[in-house]
């Protein structure tokens, strides 16, 4: 048996998917928590992070946080080792030609770009489980300004924030023409249920992409303006929306869009992944 066989077998095993599962429930359920945060901040109540820091922070703080946390660290862990049997299977596809050979490229792609989103979140999760959390914007600003001390870092923030622009307009693109679809196994959803998953991954891959756009803007504009202050991720993103004319309808609208993708998440759980 291949190298790229054995990875497909391992990363399709029911034991690792069942675990996977548990780490995309944690997913959708820190983007139901980041919805919270920037309705709180559209409204007026919010004090903390619109972002993944604050939406773990927030868990934190709960009477159960601290177990939830853990588990909310090793199933993204899961979703990280899933990914990367999926990233080996793939890329025992690039020895091919044509349609088949663009099709594992792009497989790998995705799947290393997920796999380190996957890890970095369960790091973060399992650093307030410990008690050792910290603000995602200040890191931004932080390696922002490390990355200015570089030869040409200014450039390199800059092309930065036109990655992040351009992974957030792909979420809106497909989010519209829902190419969502072709990662997951709706075969055995009923018609109902497979119109409630269409709607919320629309929506919620809009909303997502849009706020991608602005923080990388945001980054972009720390770059022209040689000040890292200005890159602070997804919670500047936010405050940057409710700023603008109609604010705090658009930043509404965001929220209940980034809530739908954390329901969308739940509904992944339920429709595997089949690449």
């Amino acid at each position: 048996m291949s190298a790229h066989e054995t990875a497909a077998r391992v990363s399709r095993s029911d034991a690792l998917e069942n675990v996977a599962r548990v780490g995309l429930v944690a997913y959708g359920v820190v983007h139901l928590l980041i919805a919270w945060l920037a309705l709180q901040l559209a409204w007026g109540g919010g004090s903390g992070s619109a972002d993944q820091s604050g939406a773990l922070a927030t868990l934190a703080q709960e009477p159960f946080g601290t177990p939830l946390l853990w588990v909310l660290g090793l199933g993204l862990i899961a979703l990280a080792l899933w990914q990367l049997g999926e990233l080996l299977r793939f890329y025992g596809g690039l020895s091919g030609s044509g349609d088949a050979k663009k099709h594992a490229v792009e497989g790998v792609v995705k799947s290393v770009a997920k796999a380190v989103v996957y890890t970095a979140l369960a790091v973060s999760a399992l650093r307030f489980a410990t008690g050792g959390g910290s603000s995602s914007s200040g890191q931004q600003q932080q390696a922002t300004s490390g990355v200015f001390g570089l030869p040409g870092g200014r450039f390199l923030v800059g092309v930065a924030g036109l990655v992040v622009i351009g992974v957030g307009v792909y979420q809106v693109v497909k989010g519209a023409k829902k190419k969502f679809l072709k990662e997951i196994d709706t075969s055995s959803a009923s018609p109902g249920q497979l119109r409630v998953v269409e709607r919320l991954g629309q929506v919620g891959y809009v909303a997502k992409g849009a706020a991608f756009v602005v923080g990388g803007g945001l980054l972009a504009y720390a770059a022209i303006t040689f000040d890292p202050s200005k890159a602070t991720g997804l919670d500047g993103a936010m405050h940057t929306i409710l700023q603008a004319p109609f604010g705090q309808v658009l930043l509404t609208l965001v929220a209940l869009g980034i809530a739908a993708f954390g329901v969308f998440c739940f509904f992944r759980a339920r429709y595997p992944q089949r690449t």
